[in-house]
């Protein structure tokens, strides 16, 4: 239809597909960013609430006591000082176009009077106009997803109080022989080890996890224990023409995240002047993150840089922190948190020259823990997407990217001429001393950020001979790189298979990029229970059970499947055989040990078998290997303690013991076991409307962050696209639920089932390409002025 608008100064175009996904074409850029924010308001403006509740600290404002400790993380955290430092920072043409969001949402607002989605009803509360400050809340909110590094480097400190050096580096390596940093044209010549790799471990998915509603409502926990590398990772590649029927390059991009519905990402179409760009945008947040424009397209996956450090301040009685100037006075922030059907909860928050106090976030900590953040530089948050939008070439794409803060992305880049590349962005501090993994002394400068690394030093690449290019949060430093970027890169294991599978086939097509997007080998799991397997059969004195185990387990190919029974029992053997190293060098403790890394260190203890790592009454790894089976199949429940990351959730002493093995080995099966459980957070708790609020649980494959196909019970592939430089209008792109945020809407979840099978939709770029797949169209029109009086004003 057509809707006469204050906001616009001349006719907008919005064209929506068959997905319901918007193309957006305006006259000018402040039209486009109004339209933005208004269509994207249409679709998903209670997730657009949320989100700026989340990074405000307010969602105990309408939701009640629930989320209270959640407010009061947020509120210690001092986000909103980072956006208002970012406001200061900002040039005055940005301010005019977030403002121009700002208003377009604002616009929809108020044609929705009395009429508001229906989350907002069944809580109870009507939305306060946007501001530019809420946009970027929303990328705030970004950068702590991104970033949890102070949480893992806290537990890290408390843990090796109990280990002896050695035994610290064999949990915490920040390398392996698998590493394929993309700058390397081939990977280390290192013979991999005869022996199979070590089971997994458990990875601690932190508290400020991707889905901002995590907390919404009182959790619900289904009876399972808790998977192991179970974080949110992503994938990312382009390929060169030389190895494309096309002959021109092929780039693909699934960022793993945290579910949530409303999707993370909004698709949309943005088209004025010099800017045509079509990818993803978080919804609250204006422009093109991750996408393609008429001649490059560019991908993203998260490096994991190390810019967050935690400082141990030294107070004295009246209240001073010690610095090397001498004692000071922290600043004290007051904080009042409004509370659904409570009074309102007051809290008071030190910021010393570091940053926040954050040991209130910790239970029983008597310690004065600050937070440094590259968060709290205005020049870390910064909106270049603009920029990024309007590159035509190499060159241009660079220098736009240079101005990006963080937080630090691995970008692989394609144009149309046939070029491709990789640049590291971001960020990342330079420390006088030290690496940034454990706490350090607040009271001199002996450890203080001393810079950034330069961009033009960061890790980079064009055009490199093999015409592969590849990142999946794995090391992206070649060895004797000078400078830290990350002190725990994710497991190579998913790097490693992307190069392999880009190397399996001389030519590659756009349906052969989905299929590797749904890989759901593992080679790491397939060497845990081969190595299962080999101690069973050289145990004497193996159980029945164990025997069983595995002849389920001997032969399996190492394909992560729904109906497939021996990752199950290994995932669990693993579990096992981690407490069973841990727990004698780290009692109660032993389920904290968190590392990104984690399955290398096991590699590396069962390739090499140290004698400091066999516990006491076992006489040989084969032994030990056997007794982890024996316990992983134990029909018998086995109590665990809370660990640190559900004690930050709130939910100590409500986690699961994980149910038992069942009689029958062989209904074990993956997809019963760590299925997907995805559904609406508000709709999902009422009864019977939960049915159609989300998928549900359903079966799937995929392990946690060892196959490409990284699948948890509560994260995966936030979005799948396949880039076609040789003709944009044949690119794919998928939703995992659907583009409209409104229950009642047939785009709610009709992405749904091309999500979970495998399968993607083709997505009109061109001109001629949209309007010929055009379902709708509305026209957003100036509205007319009466005679004699002036424009409104934005």
């Amino acid at each position: 239809g057509k809707i006469e608008l204050a906001g616009v100064q001349a006719p907008v175009t919005v064209i929506r597909d068959a997905q319901c996904v918007p193309h957006i074409s305006a006259a000018s850029l402040d039209d486009l960013l109004f339209a933005q924010g208004y269509v994207t308001a249409q679709d998903r403006l209670w997730q657009m609430d949320m989100g700026r509740r989340f990074g405000r600290g307010e969602l105990s404002e309408v939701v009640g006591e629930t989320t209270l400790t959640l407010d009061k993380q947020q509120r210690t955290l001092r986000l909103q000082d980072a956006v208002n430092n970012a406001i200061a920072a900002a040039s005055p043409r940005d301010i005019e176009l977030l403002k121009a969001y700002a208003a377009g949402v604002n616009s929809f607002m108020e044609s929705r009077q009395n009429n508001w989605p229906i989350e907002f009803r069944i809580l109870g509360y009507t939305p306060r106009k946007w501001t530019i400050e809420d946009s970027l809340t929303i990328g705030v909110n970004i950068s702590q997803t991104l970033n949890s590094q102070w949480q893992m480097e806290y537990t890290r400190s408390k843990l090796i109080e109990h280990l002896k050096p050695e035994e610290i580096a064999d949990l915490y390596p920040n390398s392996s022989w698998r590493d394929h940093p993309p700058t390397m044209e081939k990977p280390p010549q290192v013979i991999p080890p005869p022996q199979p790799a070590g089971p997994q471990t458990k990875l601690a998915v932190p508290n400020n996890m991707p889905s901002w509603l995590a907390q919404l409502v009182t959790p619900s926990f289904s009876s399972y224990e808790p998977c192991e590398e179970c974080i949110a990772g992503s994938n990312n590649w382009v390929v060169s023409g030389a190895h494309t029927v096309s002959g021109k390059p092929l780039l693909s991009n699934d960022m793993h995240l945290v579910h949530s519905i409303p999707n993370t990402w909004y698709e949309v179409q943005l088209k004025a002047d010099d800017y045509d760009v079509f990818g993803v945008s978080f919804p609250g947040l204006p422009y093109i993150i991750a996408g393609h424009n008429e001649r490059v397209a560019w991908g993203f996956t998260n490096i994991g840089p190390d810019v967050q450090d935690l400082f141990i301040e030294t107070f004295n009685a009246n209240g001073e922190y010690q610095t090397p100037k001498g004692w000071m006075k922290p600043e004290k922030k007051h904080e009042v948190i409004k509370v659904k059907g409570a009074k309102d909860v007051e809290i008071d928050v030190l910021v010393t020259r570091h940053g926040p106090i954050v040991s209130d976030l910790f239970p029983n900590e008597p310690k004065k823990y600050a937070l440094k953040w590259t968060l709290y530089d205005p020049a870390a948050i910064s909106l270049p997407f603009l920029e990024i939008g309007r590159a035509k070439n190499w060159q241009e794409f660079t220098t736009a990217f240079s101005h990006f803060g963080g937080p630090g992305q691995n970008v692989v880049y394609a144009d149309v001429e046939g070029h491709i590349g990789y640049h590291a962005t971001g960020k990342t501090p330079i420390r006088a001393a030290g690496d940034g993994l454990l706490p350090v002394a607040g009271n001199d400068d002996s450890h203080e950020w001393t810079g950034y690394i330069p961009y033009d030093k960061l890790p980079s690449t064009f055009d490199p001979p093999s015409g592969i290019i590849g990142t999946a949060n794995g090391r992206i430093t070649p060895d004797g790189y000078p400078n830290s970027i990350s002190t725990m890169w994710g497991s190579p294991y998913r790097t490693e298979r992307i190069y392999k599978m880009l190397n399996s086939k001389p030519k590659l097509t756009a349906e052969d990029m989905l299929a590797f997007q749904m890989d759901n080998y593992s080679e790491y799991d397939r060497l845990c229970a081969d190595a299962y397997v080999y101690a069973i059969d050289h145990t004497p004195n193996a159980s029945a059970r164990a025997k069983q185990a595995a002849d389920l387990m001997r032969g399996w190919d190492g394909h992560v499947v729904p109906d497939a029974v021996a990752p199950v029992i290994s995932a669990k053997s693993n579990r096992k055989l981690w407490q069973l190293l841990l727990e004698p060098k780290l009692g109660n403790d032993w389920d904290e040990y968190s590392w990104f890394m984690s399955a290398v260190a096991m590699e590396k203890i069962l390739q090499d078998k140290p004698a400091r790592w066999l516990p006491s009454g076992y006489k040989d790894y084969n032994e030990l290997l056997t007794a982890a089976v024996e316990k992983a199949v134990s029909t018998e429940v086995a109590q665990r303690k809370p660990s640190g990351g559900d004690i930050e959730r709130g939910m100590a002493n409500k986690v699961p013991p994980g149910p038992p093995a069942p009689q029958d080995l062989k209904s074990w099966t993956w997809g019963k076991t760590y299925p997907i459980e995805l559904n609406h957070l508000v709709l999902g708790k009422i009864p019977i409307v939960n049915r159609w609020s989300g998928p549900g649980t359903k079966p799937q494959s995929g392990n946690g962050s060892l196959t490409v196909k990284a699948a948890g019970r509560t994260f995966g592939a936030s979005e799948r696209a396949t880039y076609d430089l040789a003709d944009l209008d044949h690119s794919t792109f998928n939703l995992v639920t659907g583009e409209s945020g409104h229950f009642a809407s047939e785009h709610y979840m009709d992405q749904w089932n091309a999500w979970h099978d495998g399968k993607t939709f083709v997505v009109p770029f061109s001109d001629a390409a949209v309007k010929s797949n055009a379902k709708n169209t509305l026209l957003l029109m100036p509205k007319k002025q009466a005679a004699g009086k002036s424009p409104p004003l934005l």
